[in-house]
């Protein structure tokens, strides 16, 4: 009787263990996926903006005009963002991290 309890003891505690590695194997490929794609989006945007400003200054005729403008929309934009972080990054992200912590799996 003994036997049997310390053999679903050890079975239960492994599979906790791979419960554990499978959780965290999925959080990591969340992340990694979103920072490259994040990566793909940030070039795209770069160069968006330097023709944005390039375009901008060349209608105002200065150059610096257009990347004046471009630079104080960031600013704006910025600052929006900085104030509003907790709801719109922080709890979203800490709320879909511990969601997949938690979240039964499909092969049990």
């Amino acid at each position: 009787m003994l036997g049997k309890a310390g053999d679903y003891l050890e079975t239960r505690v492994d599979l906790i263990k791979l419960s554990a590695t499978g959780k965290t194997a999925d959080i990591i490929s969340t992340i990694l996926a979103s920072v490259v794609i994040f990566s793909f989006a940030l070039v795209f945007f770069v160069f968006l903006n330097l023709g944005i400003a390039i375009w901008l200054g060349a209608i105002l005729g200065k150059m610096f005009y257009g990347f004046f403008i471009v630079a104080g929309f960031y600013l704006l934009l910025g600052l929006l963002f900085y104030s509003m972080r907790n709801k719109w990054f922080k709890e979203p992200i800490s709320n879909m991290i511990i969601q997949k912590i938690l979240s039964k799996d499909e092969n049990q």
